[in-house]
């Protein structure tokens, strides 16, 4: 923020803000002088990092695709918001017990549903949860992934493919009070938990040679997209997926 010219602090909510791109977002807002609330399912990741984080931010945890855990939490949540960054998700077949052929239906409901509860559910039910908190001027960011458009990936590429659907609808019907909804699709992030254990120095270097610039992403390349987003700079901008991920993928 500038100095000598006062502003009034926005009110910024992120969704697992406890660690990797969530942190990195959350830390920037801050440093930008907001205020920040940090949410996610593990209680004591999130006191940690707001503490670390300092004086503006606070942590409120529940699990976002949990109706009655989103619906409890209003009560600690900001009265009136004016960033809210869907950045909770993963993939849930990372860890998972792998399954030998081709697995019961059962087996496979349930994987699916994993994905599309943790990825696209938690973003729907903690916008709509908020929708009459949103303020003119405002920005929903919504995380998707390179997975929704390279193939591969199968139940999560299909669910980040479906917050991108979903984020079109959700700008169509938010434009009309000036509020804009976008969403920035990573490709290869490092400093994250998303591969659990961590990958083969092999598939690293694999992720990389893909990228034009031949380095991988870091998560202070989506805080500084989703600090765009949220400007006034980008308040002609909405509906739209940003592909930042080196030129891996192009989303001409």
């Amino acid at each position: 923020m500038s100095q000598g010219k006062s502003r009034t602090m926005r009110q910024i909510i992120v969704t697992g803000g406890g660690t990797g791109i969530g942190r990195a977002v959350a830390a920037a807002f801050a440093e930008q002088g907001e205020q920040v609330v940090i949410t996610g399912r593990r209680k004591d990741v999130l006191a940690e990092t707001a503490a670390e984080l300092g004086p503006t931010v606070r942590a409120v945890a529940f699990d976002a695709a949990d109706p009655a855990q989103v619906a409890a939490a209003l009560a600690e949540l900001p009265d009136q918001v004016d960033v809210l960054v869907n950045n909770a998700g993963g993939n849930t077949d990372i860890g998972a017990e792998p399954t030998e052929g081709i697995p019961a239906l059962d087996a496979l409901a349930a994987a699916w549903l994993a994905n599309l509860n943790a990825n696209l559910l938690s973003a729907v039910l903690v916008t709509t949860a908020l929708r009459k908190r949103l303020r003119p001027g405002g920005a929903v960011i919504n995380l998707s992934s390179i997975a929704a458009h390279r193939g591969g990936s199968g139940s999560y590429g299909a669910a980040k493919a479906a917050v991108e659907a979903w984020t079109l609808t959700l700008a169509q019907q938010l434009g009309p009070e000036g509020i804009t909804a976008n969403v920035i699709a990573p490709g290869y992030i490092e400093d994250t938990e998303f591969f659990g254990a961590g990958i083969s120095p092999e598939r690293r270097a694999w992720n990389i040679a893909g990228a034009l610039n031949q380095r991988a992403g870091t998560p202070a390349d989506i805080a500084g997209t989703a600090l765009y987003l949220a400007s006034p700079a980008a308040g002609h901008l909405t509906g739209q997926t940003l592909h930042l991920n080196g030129g891996t993928f192009s989303g001409r």
